[in-house]
């Protein structure tokens, strides 16, 4: 039997349905099994129902601009080349 953590970490591929038929059937198995991967399954094929059915929203240009800087600034310090 699959351990929460191993279904979480295939959680995406199988709501994705890009996951093999055995590991599929040993996730729905654990989901039956297991109340809280259940609730974690279950709100996320929920939330994404909700984004499907939601139309896509322009992001203001400056909040795109900040946004990016941002990023970029988080990804220079991760790598050891902070910029100011």
């Amino acid at each position: 039997m699959l351990t929460c953590k191993e279904f979480l970490q295939e959680l995406n591929e199988y709501l994705d349905e890009t996951i093999d038929a055995g590991l599929r059937k040993q996730l729905e198995t654990h989901i039956t099994e297991c109340p809280n991967c259940w609730v974690i399954f279950d709100t996320s094929k929920k939330t994404i129902q909700v984004y499907k059915g939601m139309e896509p929203q322009s992001v203001p240009k400056d909040v795109e601009e900040r946004l990016m800087l941002a990023l970029q600034k988080k990804m220079a310090a991760k790598c050891g080349k902070v910029k100011t």
